[in-house]
């Protein structure tokens, strides 16, 4: 698929499926992973009406490009398949697809197909390392922020600190100044385990919670101790009940952890400031000048120490200093080793500012800490995950030895945003100082391929996709109406990766930043709807989840891209045993007409969920225009 310019003139309906394709999906790549120096076999799927007359693999092995021939590999009257032999010569091994076709030749690789020279950033990728636990992708992931969620009978019983402002259950989170970091509205983790009913029949299959550890804020990345789980939420010994909880009914509980900081009331850093000679001095960065250095203050260490972005409540941890790892991976009772034992038992680390963890300058410690996070989860627990959070590019970072896989905010949360917002919109697009522009599907989709092309497949069927988070806007303040929401939320479960819900966007939570999107659950309302509690939107997160967990392709199939339009698009998810059409339309649009062949033999297409037209004709496979509006279909 070419790059086009919005010009902002529509654009006709675009079709795909006479391009040549690959991913690294089990119809095109071996399942398993491979050990340095085996040869591994991977085909590419050739319509009859593309004028390939020949394929070859190229790779770059040793610094010098190869290619390599490619043998027929069965077919029939509408394509063929081509395999190639390739040596797994490097941990990640990077290959792309040369196709003779008259009059010259056409490269293949993540992005699509090329009638001119490309470099091989997004060339395929093979990689040698593990990949995620498939518990990770197995089902949803849900996000709780705990002081938000729901409130325990025993949460009215505990004294609110000195930094926090308490406000009522239905009170409006501040959307910025100080009451954004100090409303405590008293959520806690009993009052998560009340409400684990709603989470099981929302199909989640992991839970995940912003940090329990204590702070002086309501958000606690501004940790005060790993020691111990912050009072306010029940102390240790909820969690623990949590965890018990949530492990019965079969899911997996994720915690956060901040290895790129602390909060200035931590307990290292206290020490740290009140003794130039504390072994804590080494774990944090100090300096005299720069733009994130905060100025000495009062006492025996009174030095300038680096903020996490300049921000003097977040002291930034020096990952040069040995004693940073043994305090938080390496030590015996290591802060991400303890929390994965009993009686929490986590099952893994979401890991806070990711991107800048042992990053400074010249400094880049960035990789050996997520491998070594990697190593020592994974000792405890050999099926353990690590989630990253960047939200910008973090394809350098997701090589497989790190990081199991990120928030996908690049290449799926921005690139979704700007194709379903309306016009007019005010709401701000993520860090940037402009509202989320609308673009046409041609622009959602190059982005998507583009960040998938830059990391093995494995991490693209790994990546945390999200429609918002306690980071950003609700998808409900971006999109608008309810339609739009369930375009959006099909997307989200029929798209490659793990889906990923922040607790009330199933209800129809709105906000219009990070702060203002911590709304709290409204229990209250949860029987019979109300203002705040939108049962039609729970009822499409609640078949969609269930639909993608009944799907072997919706879970692990490739993906290949079948029709764009400014106004809707429509994809293939694909496995050796079964293909599923997925359509989406934000707007009414002209229809399209796909090949009748992707219907398997003497079948008709299988409604699996939403109302666009889909029919089989003696033309082909004929998808209504109308829209807001999706539809996914099982057609083999």
């Amino acid at each position: 698929m070419t790059t086009q310019a919005f010009t902002g003139v529509a654009t006709p309906t675009r079709t795909l499926l006479d391009e040549p394709h690959h991913d690294g999906s089990a119809l095109f790549a071996p399942d398993g992973t491979p050990a340095l120096g085996d040869e591994v076999t991977v085909r590419v799927r050739v319509p009859k009406g593309a004028g390939v007359r020949d394929v070859r693999l190229r790779t770059v092995r040793d610094g010098e490009p190869r290619l390599l021939p490619a043998r027929r590999d069965g077919g029939d009257e509408h394509e063929d398949w081509y395999a190639a032999d390739l040596v797994v010569h490097h941990p990640v091994t990077s290959y792309r697809f040369f196709l003779d076709v008259p009059g010259g030749y056409r490269w293949l690789d993540g992005r699509g197909v090329h009638d001119r020279e490309v470099p091989d950033a997004a060339s395929f990728r093979l990689t040698t390392h593990a990949p995620a636990p498939g518990w990770l992708r197995d089902g949803l992931a849900y996000q709780v922020f705990p002081d938000r969620f729901a409130r325990s009978a025993a949460a009215a019983g505990r004294d609110a600190p000195a930094w926090a402002a308490p406000a009522g259950w239905d009170d409006e989170p501040a959307g910025s100044g100080p009451l954004a970091g100090t409303q405590l509205f008293g959520g806690d983790l009993d009052g998560v385990v009340d409400h684990l009913d709603h989470l099981e029949a929302l199909g989640v299959r992991t839970l995940y919670l912003t940090p329990v550890f204590p702070g002086r804020s309501n958000h606690r990345y501004d940790a005060s101790t790993f020691d111990h789980v912050d009072p306010l939420l029940g102390g240790d010994a909820a969690y623990a009940r949590l965890a018990r909880a949530v492990h019965a009914r079969g899911m997996r509980l994720m915690g956060d952890v901040t290895t790129n900081h602390t909060g200035a009331g931590h307990e290292w850093f206290l020490a740290a400031r009140a003794d130039a000679a504390a072994p804590e001095r080494d774990l944090y960065l100090w300096e005299d000048g720069g733009p994130d250095v905060v100025p000495p203050g009062d006492g025996p260490g009174a030095d300038g120490y680096v903020g996490w972005l300049g921000h003097g409540s977040l002291p930034k941890l020096d990952w040069a200093a040995e004693e940073t790892w043994r305090r938080m991976v390496t030590g015996e009772d290591a802060v991400v080793a303890r929390y994965l034992r009993e009686p929490f038992a986590l099952d893994g680390w979401r890991v806070d500012v990711a991107n800048m963890t042992g990053r400074r300058g010249s400094a880049d410690r960035a990789h050996a800490v997520a491998r070594a996070l990697r190593a020592r989860i994974l000792a405890e627990r050999p099926d353990g995950a690590l989630v990253a959070e960047h939200f910008h590019d973090a394809s350098g970072d997701l090589a497989g030895d790190g990081w199991h896989a990120n928030m996908n905010y690049a290449g799926f949360t921005r690139p979704a945003w700007s194709w379903l917002v309306p016009d007019g919109s005010d709401v701000p697009f993520l860090d940037l100082p402009v509202p989320v522009p609308r673009r046409p599907a041609a622009s959602m989709v190059e982005t998507m391929r583009e960040v998938a092309a830059l990391v093995p497949w494995r991490v693209t069927a790994t990546q945390w996709n999200m429609l918002g988070s306690h980071d950003t806007p609700r998808l409900r303040s971006i999109v608008g109406s309810p339609d739009l929401v369930e375009v959006a939320a099909t997307l989200l479960f029929t798209y490659p990766g793990a889906p990923v819900v922040f607790a009330g966007d199933e209800v129809g939570a709105t906000g219009t930043n990070g702060e203002h999107a911590r709304t709290t659950m409204a229990w209250d309302q949860s029987a019979g709807g109300g203002p705040r509690w939108d049962p039609a939107t729970l009822e499409v997160y609640r078949r969609l989840s269930a639909l993608r967990s009944s799907s072997g392709a919706l879970r692990d199939g490739g993906l290949r891209w079948a029709a764009v339009h400014d106004d809707a698009v429509a994809y293939l998810r694909e496995t050796p045993g079964e293909r599923v059409l997925v359509v989406l339309a934000r707007a009414p649009w002209p229809g399209v007409r796909l090949p009748g062949h992707l219907l398997a033999a003497g079948a008709a297409p299988e409604v699996l969920y939403g109302g666009l037209g889909v029919r089989a004709t003696a033309d082909g496979l004929e998808v209504a225009g109308d829209g807001p509006g999706v539809a996914v279909v099982r057609l083999a």
